[in-house]
């Protein structure tokens, strides 16, 4: 990954663990020749509004510290999965069932998947 593309998941990442979010998991897709980006950061919340609160977070750490805001963020009606979009990577942040059910860290077998431990 690019220097920028690691900054952007370093404050990505620091964004959900500000707010406690939990299960952090980066899957690097660089080596895969035609995905759509060259990151996922997947993350979960308790509740609706933990999903919301994470999701403020992510974007005003980004914004602050980079000066860069997502170009798309959908998913906060419902605050299920709610995946934000900045460009080189996409966030994707889930209620515990949904994540299971989507099971997004297991559709690449070619991505690196790395496990980020929970602050707690």
């Amino acid at each position: 990954m690019i220097l920028q593309t690691e900054q952007l998941i370093g404050q990505i990442q620091a964004g959900i663990q500000e707010k406690k979010g939990h299960g952090i998991v980066i899957a690097d897709f660089t080596g895969i020749e035609d995905a759509i980006c060259q990151a996922f950061v997947i993350c979960s919340g308790n509740s609706p509004s933990h999903v919301q609160a994470l999701c403020e977070s992510v974007e005003e750490f980004v914004r602050k510290n980079l000066g860069v805001r997502p170009s798309a963020i959908d998913g906060l009606r419902n605050a299920q999965w709610v995946a934000m979009d900045y460009g080189t990577v996409l966030v994707h942040i889930f209620l515990p069932d949904a994540r299971d059910f989507y099971d997004l860290e297991h559709l690449w077998a070619d991505a690196i998947i790395t496990e980020i431990p929970d602050l707690d």
